[in-house]
C-alpha cells in the first residue's frame, strides 16, 4: 500500500477543501450548496486570520493526490475546535482518520489548549464512532434543518 503523508495545509489547498466537502456532503448527505459556501467562508477566515502559533490545518496526500483534511482552530484561550475533518471514500477504513485526529488533538495539547470541541451530525456514524473510541464525549444532540435537509447536529468535547 502506498504511504499517505500528512502535510501542512497551504492556501493553494483551499479550492480542493471546499470542492471535496461540497461533493462529499452532496453525495453522501444530500446537502445543498449552502454547505460548500459555509466551508468556503470558514477557509477564507482561516486563510486571512489564523494564528499559526495556535492554529493549523493538515492535508492527507497519497501519490500526490489529496485524500483528506483536518483543522485545529482556536475557540478561546483554552479551547480548540476541530474543523473540516474529511476523508475521501478511497481513504476511509484504513486508520488514516484516527491518525489525522491524533495529529490534530496532539497539536492542540502541545499548543496549550486544555480541551477541544467539534460540531458534527449524527449521520456521520464512522466519525462519531471514532470520536467515542478516542475519548470524546457527546455533549449535545438536537434536530435541525440545515443545508436543505433534516439533521441531528451534535457537539462533542474532549479534555486534553
Amino acid at each position: 500500500m502506498t504511504e499517505t503523508i500528512l502535510r501542512p495545509f497551504r492556501t493553494d489547498d483551499t479550492a480542493w477543501v471546499v470542492r471535496a466537502h461540497g461533493v462529499s456532503y452532496a453525495r453522501d448527505e444530500g446537502f445543498d450548496d449552502s454547505f460548500g459556501e459555509l466551508v468556503a467562508a470558514i477557509l477564507a477566515d482561516f486563510n486571512a486570520n489564523h494564528d499559526p502559533a495556535r492554529e493549523a490545518g493538515w492535508i492527507a496526500e497519497r501519490n500526490g493526490d489529496r485524500v483528506g483534511c483536518i483543522f485545529c482552530v482556536s475557540a478561546g484561550a483554552s479551547t480548540a475546535k476541530l474543523r473540516m475533518f474529511l476523508l475521501t471514500p478511497s481513504a476511509r477504513g484504513q486508520g488514516l482518520g484516527r491518525r489525522m485526529l491524533k495529529t490534530c488533538t496532539d497539536f492542540a495539547r502541545d499548543h496549550g489548549y486544555g480541551d477541544m470541541t467539534l460540531w458534527t451530525h449524527e449521520s456521520h456514524r464512522a466519525a462519531c464512532a471514532l470520536y467515542a473510541a478516542t475519548g470524546w464525549q457527546l455533549m449535545d444532540s438536537r434536530p435541525v434543518r440545515s443545508f436543505g435537509v433534516d439533521l441531528v447536529e451534535q457537539t462533542w468535547t474532549i479534555t486534553l
